[in-house]
């Protein structure tokens, strides 16, 4: 095998080859940090006595979200003296990661960034987020506090560098109108064969074209990865193990592949959707899986009423979660790294997480919050909101392939297009898929083993 210094590493993990310019060659330090110049240009020592420390925030959100995004910097600005965030928006998650990527490159980078569940992970193999233990304390941030299965997620070696805020899990949304329409009743289906039997009654034929179809799967794009993972997990398969060793090929993920594949290639009572949301909301689809993270543009678009639903089984229950946290970029000054956590502190307190959750439909990252007053009369009166509550118990942090390799979203998103568009084979698209999670996953291993050890 090539032996891979952290040059390879770096210039091989998709999404973050820019970093390569912030780290020396050769063996890796033993403290996963790089200086504050070689990070982000700063000098080592900010002093900014008497005046607001300027901290910029690069998000990811934009519609429903996104303004309530905006309305949280606003008030963080407006009611404290001691920190000046500057938000600037940058796009979608995966546009806001390749930004941050250049910024590193040239020394311009945010002290912090929204990252997603896919991301976050190749900024810190890069060695390029601060761990976040040590400014805890200062900021009044209660570890224990925040729902274990998200915050757990962000730790490597026993630090955190990752911090839940905008996080979901996938959820099974339902026209309750056409439900009732084809004397269904009101609640989702308890297994895939459930809906398979009442899709007939879902589905509307003007000749071979499908003018209204059971159920909606995204494309590559709008992360069918994601939402397949659970499904890969109900039939007894996984995209992978812990330790990355790849199972696209297991004889029980190829079978919810071709699951996915004859729901539309041979049943036809699902179909492709390059924007599902949008087709769940006109009416075009009955029924699709989306993130939690949907639900305000959902509920706020949607002129009929939306049931909400745990995920459907078959050989067992599967739910992952997703959606983003807030990192610290690595090198810092101490005073930048301290303004900073004051805004994660902020953005995730149990109040502003209350608020986040209930205008956008994402969890509330804190329990106490979840246990709330305000949060509890909230799911009584919109339990379409509290579904996602519910099933969280439930759910398991996604398989390394996805999250830990680079590219891992899209070489599975592609495999799947090509079952589902290009009627190919599963087994066949799977063993390709395979491959290249193997080929993408390499430099990652010997980047994890020059830091971790």
């Amino acid at each position: 095998m090539k032996k891979f210094t952290r040059r390879d590493v770096l210039k091989n993990s998709a999404g973050v080859a820019g970093l390569l310019a912030l780290t020396a060659c050769g063996a890796a330090p033993a403290a996963p940090t790089p200086t504050a110049a070689a990070v982000t240009g700063a000098p080592g020592i900010v002093t900014q006595t008497g005046s607001k420390v300027k901290v910029t925030y690069w998000g990811s959100f934009s519609g429903v979200n996104g303004e309530t995004e905006q309305a949280l910097v606003d008030q963080f600005n407006s009611t404290q003296s001691d920190v000046e965030l500057d938000y600037q928006f940058q796009g979608t998650y995966e546009e806001t990661a390749q930004k941050l990527t250049a910024a590193l490159q040239s020394k311009t980078a945010p002290e912090v960034s929204l990252l997603s569940d896919v991301w976050w992970f190749k900024f810190y193999v890069a060695q390029a987020l601060q761990p976040l233990d040590g400014l805890f304390a200062g900021a009044g941030i209660d570890k224990s506090d925040y729902v274990d299965v998200l915050i757990n997620e962000g730790v490597r070696q026993g630090a955190q560098y990752w911090m839940p805020m905008a996080r979901s899990t996938p959820l099974f949304y339902y026209n309750k109108s056409l439900y009732q329409a084809a004397g269904i009743e009101d609640r989702g289906p308890e297994t895939w064969d459930e809906l398979a039997g009442w899709a007939e009654q879902l589905t509307v034929r003007e000749g071979n074209e499908i003018k209204q179809a059971a159920f909606g799967h995204p494309g590559a794009a709008s992360y069918i990865a994601w939402i397949f993972q659970g499904v890969a997990w109900q039939f007894g398969g996984a995209y992978s193990t812990p330790d990355f060793q790849m199972m696209m090929t297991d004889p029980n993920t190829v079978r919810a592949g071709q699951f996915y594949g004859d729901s539309v290639n041979k049943d036809g009572w699902a179909l492709y959707s390059a924007d599902v949301q949008k087709d769940f909301i006109t009416g075009v689809v009955a029924s699709a899986i989306m993130s939690t993270g949907s639900m305000g543009g959902v509920l706020k678009d949607a002129t009929f009423d939306v049931g909400t639903a745990f995920l459907p089984k078959q050989d067992a229950f599967g739910c992952c979660t997703g959606g983003a946290g807030l990192a610290v970029l690595a090198g810092l000054p101490q005073e930048k790294q301290e303004a900073a956590i004051k805004w994660i502190a902020f953005a995730t307190s149990p109040e502003n997480t209350t608020f986040w959750a209930q205008k956008t439909g994402y969890m509330p990252v804190r329990k106490s919050a979840v246990d709330s007053p305000e949060m509890q009369a909230y799911f009584t009166e919109r339990p379409s909101f509290k579904t996602a509550v519910d099933q969280l118990p439930l759910t398991r942090p996604q398989d390394a392939a996805r999250v830990f390799v680079p590219g891992g979203d899209q070489i599975i998103g592609k495999g799947l297009e090509r079952i589902i568009v290009s009627q190919e084979d599963p087994a066949t698209s799977f063993a390709t898929v395979q491959s290249e999670l193997e080929a993408a996953a390499a430099p990652i291993l010997e980047g994890l083993k020059a830091i971790e050890g």
